[in-house]
Parts: C-alpha cells; sequence; structure tokens
C-alpha cells in the first residue's frame, strides 16, 4: 500500500483535494479529525490538555473549545508548543492504526491530510508527499471572507506556519491552487490517475458462479457497465425505464454504451449524472467492437479499432474491449492480444455470451495484461439488465475514479437467455417502420 501525506499552509485548499480524492473513492482522513480524537470528552488527551491549560478552554458541553484553543495559542508560542507535546504522540498513534487497518484491508491507496507535515518532521512516516500551494494573498482572503478571521488574526494564523517556498521544494508532487474549482479538481485527479496508471491491479482469482441476491455490502457500489437503449439500432429499450430497472436490481450506475451513437447517453447523463456513464460501443473498421466510457464526442461507425481507442484517449474517456472472445463483434479472439494492451478494461463477463465459458478465456487475458477488468449485461432488452456487473468501492462518477475503484473490481454474472437474440431481430425489423422508439432523439 501505498501511504500519501497530504499538506499545504492554512487555507491553500489541501482539504478541498481531499474532498476531491475521497469522492473518488481514496480512504482520506485527516489530521484534524485525528486530533478531534486525540482530545474527545474523557480521553487522556483532554484531561492533559485542562491540566496544561485549566477549565477556560472547555466549553458548555464539556468538549474542548477549539476556537478558545486556537487563539490561545496563535498569540502564544510557548503555549502552542505544550499544545503540541500532549496533541501530536497521541495523533501519531491514532494515525498508524488507521493506516494499518487499509493495509489490512488491502487498498493501495491510503491518504492523511496533515496542515503542519513538516513542521513536525512527519514526512518521514509516509510513501510521498503532496503539497497543495497557492499564493499568500489568496490564502488571506480565503481567511477573512470564507472563514470570517479577522486580517490581523488570519496572518497571524498563517505566521505559525513555516514557508510555503521551503514546502514546494521538499515535495514530491506540488498541486498549484491559483485558479478555479474545476482546474484544482482536474489537477488533483491527474495525479490520482497516474498513481492508479502505476499501480498493479487487483485481478479476481475467477469468476463468481452468478449474481448474488443480497445488496451491495456498506462501502461498495454496483455498475454494469455495458448495455443498450433504443439509440442502438437493434434495441427498443426506453433509457428510464433501464435505469430503473438497474436501480430495482441493486445496480446504482449504469454505462449507456449504443451501437455507434452517443446522444441517448450524453442526454441520460445529463438528467442522471451520478447514474449514468455515457458510452459509445464503436463498430470499427475491422468489424469489432470497442467500447469508450466518459465520451462526450461521437465516434463514427468504422473507424479503425486503434484510432478508436486514440480517440476515446483524447477525450479523457476509458478505452474498454468488449466480449474480446465473441465470434463475429469480438473477432473470436483474433484481435484479443493486439487490442488488450492498448485498452484500460477488459470486459470478463458479458451475459449474452454463450456459452458462458467463451468468457473464460477474457479473464486471462486480462491477468496477462495486466488490465483492469469489468464485466456488462450488454442489455437490449429491460429484462436483462444487471445480469451482470461489476462490484466496486462507491465513488465520485468520474473517469479518474472509475480507474482507482475498478483496482478492486469484483464481477458478476448469470447467463442471459438465448432468446434475448431474438428480441434484438425484432428491434432491428420494428426499427425499419415508422413511428419506431428512439427514432426521433
Amino acid at each position: 500500500m501505498k501511504t500519501i501525506a497530504l499538506t499545504g499552509n492554512v487555507a491553500s485548499g489541501k482539504s478541498t483535494v481531499a474532498a476531491i480524492w475521497r469522492a473518488a473513492g481514496v480512504p482520506v482522513i485527516g489530521a484534524d479529525d485525528l486530533a478531534r480524537q486525540a482530545v474527545a470528552p474523557g480521553s487522556e488527551g483532554l484531561r492533559a490538555t485542562i491540566e496544561a491549560f485549566g477549565s477556560e478552554v472547555l466549553a458548555s458541553d464539556g468538549a474542548l473549545d477549539r476556537a478558545a484553543m486556537r487563539a490561545r495559542i496563535v498569540s502564544d508560542d510557548e503555549a502552542r508548543r505544550r499544545l503540541e507535546e500532549i496533541v501530536h504522540p497521541i495523533v501519531a498513534e491514532l494515525r498508524d492504526a488507521w493506516l494499518q487497518q487499509q493495509r489490512a484491508a488491502g487498498v493501495p491507496l491510503a491518504v492523511v491530510e496533515i496542515p503542519l507535515l513538516y513542521e513536525t518532521g512527519g514526512e518521514r512516516h509516509f510513501d510521498e508527499v503532496v503539497f497543495v500551494d497557492a499564493p499568500e494573498a489568496m490564502r488571506l482572503e480565503r481567511l477573512v471572507e470564507d472563514r470570517g478571521l479577522d486580517p490581523d488574526e488570519a496572518r497571524a494564523l498563517m505566521a505559525t506556519q513555516a514557508d510555503p517556498a521551503s514546502k514546494r521544494q521538499r515535495a514530491d508532487h506540488v498541486i498549484a491552487n491559483a485558479g478555479s474549482q474545476a482546474e484544482l479538481e482536474t489537477a488533483a485527479l491527474a495525479l490520482l490517475d497516474r498513481w492508479s496508471q502505476s499501480a498493479q491491479p487487483v485481478q479476481p482469482a475467477e469468476l463468481p458462479a452468478g449474481v448474488p441476491s443480497s445488496p451491495a455490502p456498506e462501502g461498495l457500489m454496483r455498475i454494469d457497465l455495458h448495455m443498450h437503449t433504443w439509440g442502438s439500432w437493434d434495441c427498443l429499450s426506453d433509457p428510464e425505464l433501464v435505469l430503473r430497472q438497474a436501480r430495482a436490481r441493486g445496480v446504482e450506475r449504469i454505462a449507456i454504451t449504443d451501437h455507434n451513437r452517443l446522444h441517448v447517453a450524453l442526454s441520460m447523463a445529463e438528467r442522471h449524472p451520478d447514474a449514468v456513464i455515457p458510452g459509445e460501443e464503436v463498430k470499427t473498421a475491422e468489424g469489432i467492437d470497442v467500447i469508450g466510457l466518459y465520451l462526450h464526442t461521437e465516434i463514427p461507425k468504422g473507424t479503425p479499432a486503434r484510432e478508436t481507442i486514440e480517440r476515446i484517449n483524447q477525450q479523457g474517456g476509458i478505452a474498454y474491449l468488449p466480449h474480446p472472445y465473441a465470434p463475429g463483434k469480438g473477432g473470436g479472439g483474433r484481435w484479443a492480444e493486439e487490442l488488450a494492451p492498448l485498452c484500460e478494461v477488459v470486459e470478463v463477463f458479458n451475459a449474452r455470451l454463450h456459452p458462458r465459458g467463451r468468457n473464460d478465456p477474457a479473464l486471462d487475458l486480462a491477468r496477462r495484461f495486466d488490465r483492469l477488468v469489468g464485466a456488462g449485461s450488454d442489455a437490449h432488452t429491460v429484462g436483462e439488465v444487471a445480469r451482470a456487473f461489476v462490484e466496486v468501492p462507491r465513488h465520485a462518477n468520474t473517469a479518474a475514479a472509475l480507474r482507482v475503484a475498478l483496482r478492486h473490481a469484483r464481477p458478476f454474472g448469470d447467463e442471459a437467455s438465448r432468446l434475448v437474440h431474438l428480441a434484438s431481430t425484432w428491434a432491428k425489423l420494428r426499427k425499419k417502420l415508422p413511428g419506431a422508439p428512439g427514432t426521433n432523439g
């Protein structure tokens, strides 16, 4: 497990970066949270603090009055040192215990947010350090306008921390926060994506027998990564009914991957931003399928496979290789060895493959090329939705967050009835008639 220390001078935006990573599914804990635990009511830390500073630092409910304590240490260096001598050793014990819990859980990356990392010499306890930096004038403005501090109090608080220039030089990574919230999020996720790509994917030992009847365990969610709506030429499914069916079956998020069309997926993603991944299943010039997840621009049918993958990457999307050993649409495996290294995700279970054993070589393919694993129902009817999915840590609906989550993916799936192909044949015929569902979308 890689351990990351996230730091930055006061009001630099480090807590925002922590929130972005937490939303992406990364375990993050703040030193402030640990410090609160260290002086919680009834704790040895609070008893020692009262002994050192008196009962005037207590609030009416018996908890530490943090505002009063902060005002005390800002104006008194000796008081600040005494408080640090009490709290820091306890925080270190709590931090180490939390990291051990994450290591035991098998997570690849854990982050601790520590404002005074360099001031306390804490960097030696971590594999890498990330420093969030912002101009001094901007930090002062945030303290005054966002936190309501008096300018003199804000300057005094800023003065208690070491010069940010020296911290920039010592950090392994620097995230600049001098622009917009969107720019900060892009930079934070880009670093997370870099770590994800360098990490060894966690692959399942074997495919589960089927779909569990119980809900996803706490902290996990289920995603069907491959399905169709009436945006596809061979499907009549209303996308709202598709999403409703997925939710009814315990799948919180779906990837709409219509054949060579993106408009329905984009519309649904706009209406349901947390529940829909906009995607497209492109029929390439070679006659095989490649899926792009998190696309914003349609890729034309007949684009060569390699170019399709390049276009997916240029959009910041995820290249997903579906049913690589399926006859016809997967090329019967002829393109598997060439395309798997170029795609981030290999679909190791597709509910429409018959017999289901045709999925088995895909799992071996993913292992050999260290690819992330995916699973999808490939549903062309509402009844097929969520017959296959991945179970992953809960995370934000972004490409970077999904990449991280898929490193812990467990694929599940049941083979669909062979009769579903008759429904697809009927859909192709119905699409040729006036008034077919989705023909005006």
